[in-house]
């Protein structure tokens, strides 16, 4: 029976099957209602050219040979949401927008991707959870996606029913009065970002403007004529840190007029290119916030120092005809600050282990009538392969949190801490299953992930590759399953010696040698099954490289901490070695996908490994 084999991403709400299969007839003809449907129609067109239909488009109702007819229908009662019937030989996709209507064909184009031209007979009523169903790719720490590779994501994610992209901004864009601050970025240009924008509408996504406006200003800092503007220009610590470790300045003084004026500068010439009335200022872990020049400040006023500059951020926005987004990492420190937020402001509730975001910061928000997001991650950070089990629990607790206390919007991050080391193609598997819990948290709580990734991400004939890229991101927990934001592998792989040594030290961070022989043998055994795929799309060669090369960083880390504890594997020589090859690899597959701009601060991370094992 047919409904035992389908799976699409996502599983739409309501599907009934009316019994029977029906065969595509030849001469069919794709019927659109308004010219406005003639993308829609011709998505359609390339996936039933696919399976050996060459149907045309012509506009009208009534043909006696119509094979397949898209029409608005205000009689589909939720913004984005279709009806799709397959029945008595022909398939109507109606939509209460454009939006419902592609909707409907990229589900009919799975349907095709599976069964080809024998349908089954089916009824589809859908409609998503969530108004806004975003993905947000850090650009900014280290790698810069070349127009090809967002090109190819985008269609992924349009595919899945996803409708709104964020590029996270530190100093990737190429603004005209700040070049030595992108001089090495390789960043967007103007004319890339309308390009992108363009390309982004027209599949029903909006590409939403994001610049960081407080922390996370240190590409900027650097450089003298903006050092004036830092809260600690001297530099700032962090607990986490080896002690004495000094961390160049982050974040801006509030208090300094000379920040707005930066600030609302960018703005001017950032937000000219986007269609978009949202904007995402950032406003996240502004780690020398009230430890430096607005020390005295922030202990008179607490919070509402960081609630009066984002005030003035909001008025800016609001000026300039867009509606502000910020994070909401800092406001909700301060619950009653929350109330005097603008109306229009919507935070953005970031968290990213498996119970975030916190259902108290989604009930605070709510309980102030503000609109708000909830913003769960792929967990791939730190990670390299991601942590399967983590993403999908922290992905489905945001969608239930949020549509329990009515969150209109849902921002899968994809972030890049540490080098961003990870490739793109593990990203997939929290993309996948986020666009399948943001569409309807209901019907894909139980979706066969690895299964569905076969199908609709790395299209492995085989059926191998989601189960391998799945297996591989819970491998972690043999090691620590309970490690914040990361994987014990990758951050052994960042840390120095001493740092190492002092951490396994304690009883409750101790790994057992056991478990380090034992995860070099799981992760042996789970790629060894990449030569069984069979890749239907050039980019199987790319995600080969890609999980090839992330299963060997791993297995090199859990060498090095052998070799750290006298239970080498290797010695320090072949460590060296060994480093060394992978990191060339590193660099042959960060530039398959990524721009050079970004590359060598991030294998700079590797050069300390390179020190230890030369003194050795």
């Amino acid at each position: 029976m047919p409904e035992k084999f389908l799976i699409l991403l996502p599983m739409p709400r309501q599907l009934n099957y009316l019994g029977g299969t029906f065969q595509l007839p030849t001469d069919g003809l794709i019927a659109i209602t308004s010219p406005d449907l003639l993308f829609e129609a011709k998505t359609a067109q390339k996936a039933l050219a696919a399976v050996g239909f060459n149907w045309p488009i012509v506009a009208g109702a009534h043909y006696e040979n119509m094979g397949l007819q898209l029409a608005i229908d205000d009689t589909v009662p939720i913004a984005e949401g279709y009806a799709l019937r397959v029945e008595n030989g022909r398939i109507m996709i109606h939509g209460a927008d454009a939006a419902g209507v592609y909707y409907g064909v990229c589900t009919l184009c799975q349907l095709l991707e599976q069964y080809g031209g024998d349908l089954p007979a089916l009824a589809i009523e859908d409609f998503p959870d969530f108004s806004a169903r975003g993905v947000m790719l850090d650009v900014s720490r280290d790698r810069v996606p070349t127009m090809e590779t967002l090109y190819a994501l985008i269609d992924k994610l349009a595919s899945w029913k996803v409708n709104q992209l964020q590029l996270y901004m530190e100093h990737t864009f190429a603004y005209q009065h700040h070049r030595e601050v992108w001089a090495e970025a390789s960043p967007f240009t103007g004319q890339e970002i309308l390009e992108l924008d363009a390309y982004c509408r027209q599949r029903h996504i909006q590409l939403v403007p994001n610049q960081n406006s407080l922390g996370h200003m240190e590409r900027w800092l650097k450089f003298p004529r903006y050092l004036p503007l830092a809260e600690k220009p001297e530099g700032f610590s962090v607990s986490w840190d080896l002690p004495g470790k000094i961390r160049p300045p982050s974040t801006l003084n509030p208090l300094d007029p000379g920040s707005l004026e930066l600030i609302y500068g960018l703005y001017d010439e950032l937000l000219p290119h986007f269609t978009s009335r949202l904007f995402n200022v950032g406003g996240d872990e502004p780690w020398e916030l009230g430890k430096g020049k607005s020390q005295a400040a922030v202990e008179a006023r607490g919070g509402q120092v960081y609630l009066e500059y984002l005030l003035k951020l909001h008025e800016k926005v609001a000026s300039s005809g867009h509606q502000m987004q910020f994070w909401g990492d800092i406001i909700v420190k301060y619950p009653d600050l929350v109330p005097e937020l603008p109306a229009d402001a919507i935070p953005m509730l970031w968290g990213y282990e498996a119970n975030d975001p916190a259902e108290v910061e989604c009930e605070m928000m709510a309980a102030a009538g503000l609109e708000f997001y909830v913003c769960p991650g792929t967990s791939t950070w730190n990670s390299l392969a991601g942590r399967t089990d983590n993403a999908m629990s922290n992905l489905r607790t945001a969608a239930t949190n949020g549509r329990k206390y009515g969150a209109t919007g849902y921002l899968n991050t994809e972030w890049g801490d540490g080098g961003h080391w990870q490739p793109l193609s593990p990203a997939y598997l929290g993309f996948a299953y986020g666009a399948a819990m943001s569409w309807c948290v209901a019907s894909n709580t139980n979706l066969n992930v690895a299964t569905a990734l076969d199908l609709y991400a790395f299209r492995d004939k085989a059926g191998v590759m989601g189960k391998l890229a799945y297996d591989l991101g819970n491998v972690y927990q043999l090691i620590d399953p309970h490690r914040h934001n990361g994987n014990t592998l990758v951050y052994s792989l960042q840390m120095p010696r001493q740092f190492i040594l002092a951490a396994i030290d304690k009883p409750d961070q101790t790994i057992p040698v056991e478990n380090l022989r034992t995860f070099i043998q799981q992760v042996d055994t789970i790629i060894g099954q990449l030569p069984k795929t069979r890749f239907e799309t050039e980019e199987g060669r790319l995600i080969i490289l890609e999980f090839q090369q992330i299963a060997d960083l791993l297995r090199h880390s859990a060498k090095r901490l052998l070799w750290l504890m006298g239970e080498p594997v290797l010695s320090a020589k072949e460590l060296a070695a060994e480093l060394e090859r992978l990191v060339d690899q590193q660099k042959i597959n960060w530039l398959t996908r990524h721009r050079i701009g970004g590359l060598s601060d991030s294998i700079q991370r590797f050069d300390f490994l390179f020190e230890e094992y030369q003194q050795d």
